[in-house]
């Protein structure tokens, strides 16, 4: 495999600006004609389509957490073997998550990484910020560093001096202070890409300050130290796939404004397995596609689109009477409450769903369940033996609230998944499974060929 240019972009905190400054470092490389693929280290769904919106490419997640280190490692060659520039952005601070960090996944790559510190409210205290990243950890490469937030010559002149005489470095970078790159936020993270949450000279603004405050030939001349080939098979190689593949099954996808959380990497495995993905809009179609053999719901944002997901009665009509015909159906997080009776959005309105979960689901201002989790099955379903393992990550603000008048729908919709936290999730109604987990079938390819040979009875 040809050596190419590689590096992760990391941070000493949360905050720092790395979000920002890998968007306007990737739109520069970009903008000089070379071909960028981009990652993300965790299970975050909005910053890849940031970076989509830039690269035109899908940009990947790799969490050594969800994935495991193999399909990390096989993901990352994978997609990045025909890439000038393999830009990976971090997540949290450089060190946090533990086995699952930023820095864990770049030893793990062999990756350089460029640290970003916010040098706002801090001098010549920078450099020994960088300083102890560099000697925390021998085994990490850290020769590379953007100071953000800077204020003024001095202020830049102070940390340049102090970096020069503690610390070794290749690179260094100074980011002036500007708040007009500011991504807006909301209850599950930024603005997608899709929504342009820059504004339409919010790039090119950046873009400009990038050229003019860094080195961006220096930055794309980063390179990996030692990062080779595996030499293994994509993980949607599976055995099972060659020669049994006797016919496509068409898979609608619920894909709007509304459902927009999905692993690009989900749905290439169902495609390599023999899957069609067929898309459509529960916010604005009013019929589901014909020949469907199964349906997929994402996480996203129905909170935000309750009204008008309500007076879809058409299509709320149509996913009920695939239930009733026994079309599978699954369904992740926000597609989860869209199957469910109700849903009360944050300012306390109440919209109509579509009832194949006998549950209302309520938001919340505050973060209700965040982690990884590992599920194990219950019992026989679409997704897997009785037993089967899958992993995958909670990220929401809404609860399940029944009735006190109707305790038996607890009694009578057992639990889905056993999580590894001592919980229990997920609920199967008939041919219809959903859960607040997100699950990445990357570890667990089995999973689409159960789903296949299931559909092949």
């Amino acid at each position: 495999m040809r050596r190419r240019s590689a590096f992760i972009i990391g941070a000493a905190k949360s905050g720092s600006g790395k979000t920002t400054l890998t968007l306007g470092i990737v739109a520069a490389l970009v903008e000089r004609g070379l071909s960028v693929q981009c990652f993300k280290c965790g299970p975050d769904f909005i910053d890849p389509t940031l970076h989509r919106a830039i690269t035109s490419k899908n940009s990947y997640n790799l969490d050594l957490r969800m994935m495991g280190a193999d399909c990390c490692r096989r993901t990352y060659e994978e997609k990045s073997r025909d890439a000038d520039v393999v830009v990976v952005e971090g997540v949290m601070g450089l060190f946090d998550g533990g086995d699952a960090s930023t820095a864990a996944l770049a030893k793990l790559l062999n990756l350089p990484v460029l640290l970003v510190v916010d040098a706002g409210s801090a001098a010549e205290s920078a450099a020994a910020v960088v300083h102890g990243f560099q000697s925390f950890d021998s085994e990490l490469t850290v020769r590379n560093v953007i100071f953000n937030n800077i204020g003024s010559p001095r202020h830049r002149q102070l940390i340049e001096e102090a970096v020069v005489n503690h610390c070794s470095l290749d690179y260094i970078g100074f980011f002036g202070r500007d708040r007009n790159y500011h991504i807006p936020e909301r209850h599950l993270g930024l603005h997608m890409g899709s929504e342009d949450p820059l504004g339409p000279d919010g790039l090119t603004h950046l873009v400009t300050a990038v050229e003019q405050d860094l080195d961006i030939d220096a930055i794309a001349a980063l390179s990996p130290v030692g990062c080779a080939d595996t030499g293994v098979a994509a993980p949607w190689q599976s055995p099972a796939a060659a020669g049994e593949q006797n016919r496509t099954y068409r898979l609608g996808l619920a894909l709007d404004e509304a459902f927009c959380f999905y692993y690009p990497q989900n749905l290439e495995l169902f495609e390599h397995r023999g899957f069609e993905i067929v898309r459509f809009s529960p916010l604005h179609d009013t019929m589901l596609p014909d020949g469907l053999d199964m349906l997929y719901f994402g996480g996203g944002y129905p909170e935000s689109y309750g009204s008008e997901l309500s007076r879809n009665r058409r299509m709320r009509e149509e996913i009920v009477k695939a239930h009733h015909h026994d079309l599978p159906i699954y369904a992740e997080c926000g597609g989860f409450m869209y199957l469910c009776r109700t849903l009360k959005d944050m300012d306390g309105g109440v919209h109509q769903m579509v009832g194949i979960f006998p549950f209302d689901t309520v938001m919340n201002h505050r973060l209700r369940k965040l982690g990884y989790r590992q599920a194990k099955l219950l019992k026989d379903c679409i997704l897997g033996a009785r037993g089967t393992q899958v992993k995958g990550h909670e990220f929401h603000y809404s609860d399940i609230e029944i009735n006190d008048k109707e305790p038996e729908k607890l009694r009578k919709y057992e639990h889905l998944y056993s999580l590894d936290n001592n919980s229990h999730e997920g609920y199967s109604v008939g041919s219809a499974l959903g859960s607040y987990v997100h699950l990445h079938f990357g570890d667990s390819v089995s999973v689409i060929d159960h789903i296949y040979k299931n559909l092949q009875k």
